[in-house]
């Protein structure tokens, strides 16, 4: 479908004047990915094709909201400088938000449809120590509040689209658990970087497709979508 068809229909759907919550646009994304894939067979791929296809879309609708917003001008005479700078400000916050909570849903829904048992942070009393919020936790806060659950049945996962130095995040998120898991779209990785993440005990889980940017050293000790998806159901939740 072409861009000019693509905007129809979400305008249609959204209204064309306003963004609508994440959650809502993400899972149109899903409902609307024009090529077949099996969440289930292939969770690496349908990861990307969900994340790709939402970017289009969001990009489509966000330039078609951007361009009404410009027509209007900023301010009484339409040449309020400080007024389009805010603007502007605000359209790339939006963009940095909106892709990973993105993330975070579209992992909801990939996980779900694998039948993995977890909770997300959302919610009162989805927190471990120090009320530090994981972004998702396997099987359950309250097996992880559960003294007598035993520790190596317990996931952790933090997702974050790009790694920095938020990585470390992750570290103090679960004290129950010692090895702890982060996934990532960020490719190619620095070497030091990810020597320093397997010796505080950190699991890199990036989709397959991402693996070919990083060394074959690297390579070794990256997961991928599948494999921790494995992981989970192999870690024999009670």
């Amino acid at each position: 479908m072409e861009t000019t068809n693509w905007l129809d229909t979400l305008i249609h759907r959204f209204g064309g004047h306003e963004f609508p919550a994440t959650a809502a646009f993400s899972a149109f994304a899903r409902d609307t990915l024009p090529q077949e894939i099996d969440p289930i067979k292939d969770p690496d791929d349908t990861l990307m094709a969900w994340m790709e296809h939402e970017e289009f879309l969001f990009r489509t609708y966000e330039r078609h909201i951007v361009q009404q917003r410009l027509r209007q001008g900023f301010g009484d005479d339409g040449d309020d400088v400080d007024a389009f700078i805010s603007y502007s400000l605000s359209v790339q916050n939006r963009r940095k938000s909106r892709v990973g909570h993105a993330f975070e849903g579209h992992l909801e829904a990939l996980f779900a449809t694998n039948s993995l048992k977890f909770e997300r942070s959302k919610g009162k009393g989805r927190v471990t120590e120090n009320n530090s919020r994981p972004d998702f936790l396997f099987p359950s806060f309250s097996c992880y509040h559960d003294p007598e659950f035993p520790a190596d049945h317990l996931i952790v996962l933090g997702a974050k689209t790009t790694c920095k130095d938020r990585w470390r995040q992750v570290l103090a998120e679960a004290h129950r658990i010692k090895r702890k898991h982060l996934i990532t779209l960020e490719p190619a990785i620095s070497v030091p970087q990810t020597d320093e993440m397997k010796a505080a005990h950190l699991q890199l889980v990036l989709p397959r497709v991402l693996h070919s940017s990083f060394t074959t050293t690297q390579a070794e000790n990256l997961l991928d979508v599948t494999g921790f998806i494995d992981e989970v159901k192999n870690a024999s939740f009670v």
